[in-house]
């Protein structure tokens, strides 16, 4: 199926979020639709979706004019959006969820949930997706999460498949079975809109890109005709760093020190040291036990063996609010699902550790919290319009953000951050980087968590390469490059 969208104009009251854009997609291609968070991606695509109707402009499919005025004709049209927001059940198994809104009914309009097994399991064996179609999606993970929902759409025969940000939360190997299963559908003539951040990924897969700034399209092509640098540079109207930042080690004190920690089967014999100052990565594959490791020094992972020492003191971690007591931040993976309130305001969620700092006689007191929030807000420069709008009203950059102003406000000596710029553009990136450094020459503790070898090199100074719940090695310096990141954290 051949698309094309011209002169595609959407306002919002006095926002002008399109403004004449036009957009193709050849059958069989694989195209990236790219910008800044604001630029206007996700409205065009909500257009094409049927979420959203344009003010002005047209949608032609194999040179045919149709209008959508919602999902399920735009999805009868033979159009699949893979939303960045997963939308899947999880108290319902995965073939359940493969099938939600177009159930396979029996005679008597019963559910035939044998035959909707049976086609998921035979879907799931020719893409070698390694997921129990019989389990409950609240047992996976995030990225396979995003596998049932890549899933759900090859299932349904989509002529063009939308995919937002599709490979966020997936591991390398993961990443490169999406990009199997996408190659596949190029030689059935499936067109696939590319939405995503990772540029390196977009020079791998797709054929062409379009890049919208302010609304408006800034520059098209064959992605074989450009480079990253001309991408980036497209996307946020200026040259993007590429040097590594951090300076190597912290010379303050030492504010945590680890040794043997373990906690099976995550991670085992655990033993390590962050100073004031510093900047401390730790990398590896996902599953490799990062996570688990640092949800424990904040008080969330349970029960373990070994020593934590704060500040050269012996310490056992029992709770979250033991360790904000501590002075301990933690900013998780998935800010979606973990990190941000949705039903909350910016102002709220940007507070919520230190309401009982805030609090008199049982109330909240607004101007203390509206002075607290705004400094963090000038310093992060979060660009919003009211903090009492609602969380979701942000981009995706700026509610990071708002996440760290959260945890800024409780002035830590030890910041943790679990994959600090998931689903967040090159700028905003550059951004969260610069804060990251500010915060080692005020003298906090960072330790960074991460997956990309690349943010690694960036911001750290050092770094440990975790596989299978063990420390490898530690690099730094001239080791510390994409193909030693990789071979230790693959077991080399």
């Amino acid at each position: 199926m051949n698309l094309s969208m011209k002169g595609i104009v959407k306002s919002f009251g006095a926002n002008d979020v399109l403004r004449q854009v036009d957009f193709s997609l050849r059958a069989g291609e694989v195209c990236a639709l790219l910008g800044e968070n604001g630029a206007g991606k996700s409205t065009l695509m909500n257009i094409l979706g049927g979420v959203l109707e344009p003010d002005r402009g047209q949608i032609m499919l194999d040179g045919r004019e149709v209008t959508f005025h919602s999902p399920a004709q735009s999805l009868n049209a033979g159009i699949a959006f893979i939303h960045q927001e997963l939308n899947l059940i999880n108290d319902l198994p995965v073939y359940e969820n493969m099938f939600i809104g177009r159930e396979i009914k029996k005679f008597g309009g019963l559910i035939d949930h044998k035959e909707e097994l049976k086609q998921t399991t035979e879907l799931f064996a020719r893409m070698d997706i390694q997921i129990d179609p019989a389990a409950q999606v609240a047992s996976l993970d995030a990225s396979y999460k995003q596998i049932v929902e890549i899933s759900r759409a090859l299932m349904m025969k989509a002529s063009v498949i939308i995919m937002d940000e599709p490979t966020t939360s997936l591991t390398d190997p993961e990443i490169e079975r999406v990009f199997d299963m996408l190659r596949t559908l190029k030689k059935q003539q499936v067109g696939v809109i590319f939405i995503s951040h990772k540029l390196r990924e977009v020079m791998e897969i797709c054929d062409r890109y379009v890049v919208l700034r302010d609304g408006v399209v800034v520059s098209n092509g064959d992605v074989k005709d450009t480079t990253i640098a001309r991408i980036a540079h497209d996307m946020v109207g200026h040259d993007v760093r590429t040097e590594a930042l951090a300076q190597s080690g912290g010379t303050g004190r030492e504010i945590l020190r680890l040794e043997k920690l373990t906690q099976e089967p995550h991670y085992r014999n655990i033993s390590l040291t962050v100073h004031a100052g510093e900047v401390l990565g730790v990398t590896g594959l996902l599953g490799d036990g990062r996570s688990e490791l640092f949800r424990t020094v904040f008080g969330d992972g349970g029960k373990y063996q070994g020593q934590i020492f704060l500040e050269g003191q012996p310490v056992h971690m029992k709770s979250v609010r033991q360790a904000l007591n501590l002075g301990i931040g933690y900013l998780p993976r998935n800010r979606k699902e973990n990190a941000i309130i949705k039903d909350m305001n910016i102002l709220d969620n940007g507070s919520i550790v230190i309401l009982e700092r805030i609090t008199k006689w049982g109330l909240i007191s607004r101007k203390m919290q509206l002075e607290n929030f705004g400094k963090q807000r000038k310093a992060l420069q979060i660009k919003m319009e009211s903090p009492f709008d609602g969380i979701g009203s942000l981009s995706g950059g700026n509610q990071q953000k708002v996440v760290l102003a959260k945890w800024l406000s409780t002035d830590p000596k030890l910041l943790i951050l679990d994959n600090p710029t998931q689903g967040v553009d090159v700028g905003a990136k550059e951004e969260i980087y610069d804060i990251i450094l500010s915060l080692a020459r005020q003298g906090v503790a960072v330790v960074v968590l991460s997956n990309e070898a690349q943010e690694i090199i960036r911001v750290c100074g050092r770094a440990l390469v975790m596989y299978h719940g063990d420390i490898r090695d530690e690099v730094s310096g001239s080791t510390m490059n994409e193909s030693n990141i990789m071979r230790l954290a693959t077991g080399g």
